[in-house]
């Protein structure tokens, strides 16, 4: 499997919804939304089996110090096949050096983000408002 990543931000609304729908994510909801979301990141990963999308990942940052990672997705048939370490890399590259990379992780996302060198933030703690049902 021959797996293209690109970071420009040509994507439509279906090829999105199909994305996030077979992963359950609530944002799927509010599709108008959720595409301008992801044009208007910072920077935005896509990654593509040939006119397939399989999987995006986005960033929000100031651009210089800060970036905040709100979305990695990956089709479930595509998953466990190094796709999602793919974008992280890419984001990497991206945000080498910057200041902070946060990220919110939950349930087996943990376990990917700490092999991708991600660690719990001291003592912190997540908080959020919320009006998503997925989490």
């Amino acid at each position: 499997m021959k797996i293209d990543l690109k970071t420009n931000k040509n994507l439509t609304a279906s090829e999105v919804l199909i994305l996030y729908q077979a992963n359950k994510w609530s944002a799927a909801d509010k599709p108008e939304l959720l595409l301008k979301a992801l044009l208007n990141s910072h920077s935005l990963v896509t990654a593509w089996d040939g006119p397939k999308l399989v999987g995006l990942g986005n960033a929000i940052s100031d651009g210089y110090l800060v970036v905040y990672y709100p979305h990695l997705l990956v089709l479930p048939s595509y998953q466990s096949n190094g796709i999602g370490r793919l974008i992280m890399d890419k984001m990497q590259e991206i945000y080498k050096g910057f200041h902070m990379q946060m990220l919110t992780a939950d349930g087996e996302a943990i376990d990917f983000y700490k092999k991708n060198g991600f660690e719990r933030a001291g003592q912190t703690e997540p908080m959020w408002i919320y009006s998503g049902g997925d989490h």
